[in-house]
């Protein structure tokens, strides 16, 4: 912990989560899911909350646990999949932080196509020889969040897409359901163990009015899959007929759920949802962002325990905020300042996973705040 003892970590938890905690501890048995947020460079502070929580302390039990993530979040849960997860979070905070593309001449971005080829190549090679693992892993069940365009959305084009987003905009300030007239939910979850057909597994929370499919997750799709689910529009290209999936265009799953705030279904002897986050608010979809009543906790999250950083440790990063993807234009083609801006974060991130172990080893119920 640095010299002025400026605490990391903050605890909040649903009313649910609260009491199991007051009665039982928080033991890796009674842990039934993770969720991971979109949010693009925020994740990268959860490096080493992962590392502990995937690394060294999960496995110390056996019950199954849904992972379920969406844009980073999914790679991020991927990445808990690996047979070397540690080694797995490590090179994505590495390759994260030393992405770099090319400017065309006469422009200060790169172009959507330029950076979905490129990703698509890095995820590639990041997964490459390890999907059979990664699928098939004997505890956790990978669940990958993408949203489906419909109507004008169903295909990009270069003038329907600014008007259907335009559209989804307007509907999801009516209600969040009307979202769903525009985009859907479209699961892509691992398949059932031991099944004759490719049946994904149940999923770990219950419908909530948004229109959502459910799919397997095969070899012959998680490329495609994860890569949607991290094509943020106009910044990547919509990945095209997803393999096994309805046909249609398919972009960020964090349009319909930023941050994964879900009802969650799970059983009695595993009913908490870990959740490590890089704030303490879980917006419902990328779209509710300015929509601040969104913002609060619902019974939804009853049985939820989100880790997140302290707003007064945020304050004394670089840049006195966690990584974003401003900070590309910010630092612009000063490749080394970013990554050594970045760099210095994920170290401070540290004290994150600290401060978690030692309260794992006394779970205090005292130092739990209301989510």
């Amino acid at each position: 912990m640095p010299s002025d003892h400026r605490p990391a970590l903050r605890l909040y938890a649903g009313p649910a989560a609260r009491r199991h905690i007051e009665q039982h501890g928080l033991l890796p048995a009674h842990v039934g899911a993770v969720p991971g947020a979109a949010g693009g460079p925020k994740g990268l502070i959860l490096g080493p909350l992962d590392r502990l929580i995937f690394g060294r302390w999960l496995p110390r039990a056996d019950q199954p646990v849904h992972l379920i993530g969406a844009s980073i979040g999914a790679w991020r849960m991927a990445t808990a999949c690996l047979p070397d997860c540690i080694s797995g979070f490590e090179r994505l905070e590495r390759d994260y932080i030393a992405q770099d593309y090319e400017l065309p001449p006469g422009s200060d971005r790169p172009t959507a196509t330029q950076v979905s080829e490129t990703f698509g190549a890095n995820l590639a090679q990041f997964f490459g020889g390890h999907l059979a693992q990664v699928l098939h892993h004997p505890r956790y069940r990978l669940h990958v969040l993408t949203s489906r365009g419909r109507h004008l959305l169903r295909r990009e084009h270069r003038l329907l897409t600014p008007l259907g987003y335009a559209g989804a905009f307007l509907a999801n300030a009516v209600h969040r359901r009307a979202l769903g007239a525009w985009l859907e939910r479209v699961v892509f979850s691992t398949p059932m163990p031991m099944s004759p057909i490719p049946a994904p597994v149940p999923l770990p929370f219950a419908p909530d009015g948004l229109r959502t499919r459910q799919r397997p997750l095969t070899e012959a799709n998680f490329m495609a899959a994860l890569q949607a689910s991290c094509s943020i529009p106009f910044l990547l290209k919509a990945v095209p007929d997803v393999a096994g999936a309805p046909r249609g265009a398919y972009w960020d799953g964090g349009i319909t759920d930023y941050h994964l705030h879900l009802p969650y279904r799970l059983p009695a002897s595993s009913p908490i949802v870990l959740y490590p986050h890089f704030q303490r608010a879980v917006v419902p979809g990328w779209l509710d962002k300015v929509w601040k009543r969104r913002h609060r906790p619902t019974p939804a999250l009853d049985g939820t325990l989100v880790l997140a950083p302290d707003p007064r440790w945020v304050a004394a990063l670089p840049g006195g905020k966690l990584p974003d993807r401003s900070d590309f234009t910010r630092y612009g083609t000063d490749l080394a300042a970013r990554m050594a801006a970045w760099g210095t974060v994920v170290a401070m991130a540290r004290q994150l996973a600290d401060e978690f172990e030692a309260w794992l080893e006394r779970p205090d119920p005292g130092r739990i705040e209301p989510l």
